[in-house]
């Protein structure tokens, strides 16, 4: 039975946390390209089990099962998408998430968190601008605290976006893609399938340099996934 542990401490690059509208948010140093928040549903509401019976649909929200843009399952319990509308809310439902992982810099709409609140669901934003030429990257650190929330099992099942799903979520999924041991050319080709037509050659730089031990520093290893990675010497360490 697991047990529930505190989280790792944030990068050291975090410096206020503030409460407002019930959310815990996590600010870095004054930067317009960078925003780190996490917004857990206020009680009574209980974060649901993994393929528990989903709660009664919230009324003046559709129950059509349509999916957001470039949806796809990445791994057994992570998900990947575009920004979820209104009109996906029915589907959302459908995969009983506990949380979501958007990389999106603006405010997460009120409808949205309305949905969220009713399901249960945790919301992390790693709000990051992207990488554009000539000066606008994603902070590698904020790529490592984001890795260290989908390599923890207690916050499956997970759905990752940002607005089309294309870029800053084929980063993010390009780097779980090292964890797990994946080869250059598959993890661009994955990349490139979901960023088609505009792939950005930053992107896929910016996944080839990025150094996976500092997500193996930080992650729990009683609470990391049992599908195959590099963690395997992780989670044999917690087993033992």
């Amino acid at each position: 039975m697991d047990t529930e542990r505190t989280p790792p401490p944030p990068s050291e690059q975090v410096h206020a946390a503030v409460e407002r509208r019930g959310q815990s948010l996590v600010s870095l140093e004054d930067s317009p390209q960078v925003s780190i928040s996490v917004m857990t549903p206020p009680p009574p509401v209980l974060l649901a089990e993994p393929f528990a019976k989903p709660t009664e649909p919230l009324e003046g929200f559709p129950e059509d099962i349509t999916p957001p843009e470039n949806f796809a399952m990445v791994c057994p319990y992570i998900y990947r998408s575009g920004m979820p509308k209104k009109r996906h809310f029915g589907f959302l439902r459908r995969l009983r998430l506990r949380s979501i992982l958007t990389l999106i810099l603006e405010e997460y709409p009120v409808q949205s968190q309305k949905f969220l609140e009713h399901e249960g669901i945790r919301l992390f934003q790693f709000g990051v601008a992207g990488n554009k030429e000539p000066f606008a990257d994603i902070p590698e650190s904020v790529m490592t605290e984001a890795l260290c929330v989908l390599m923890d099992r207690r916050n499956h099942p997970i759905l990752i976006h940002c607005n089309k799903g294309k870029h800053r979520t084929g980063c993010l999924v390009g780097c779980l893609r090292k964890l797990q041991e994946w080869s250059n050319t598959s993890i661009f080709d994955e990349y490139r399938r979901y960023s088609a037509p505009k792939s950005r050659s930053m992107d896929q730089q910016f996944i080839e340099l990025f150094d996976v031990r500092p997500v193996l520093d930080q992650i729990d290893p009683e609470n990391v996934p049992d599908w195959p990675t590099t963690l395997y010497p992780l989670q044999g360490r917690a087993e033992q």
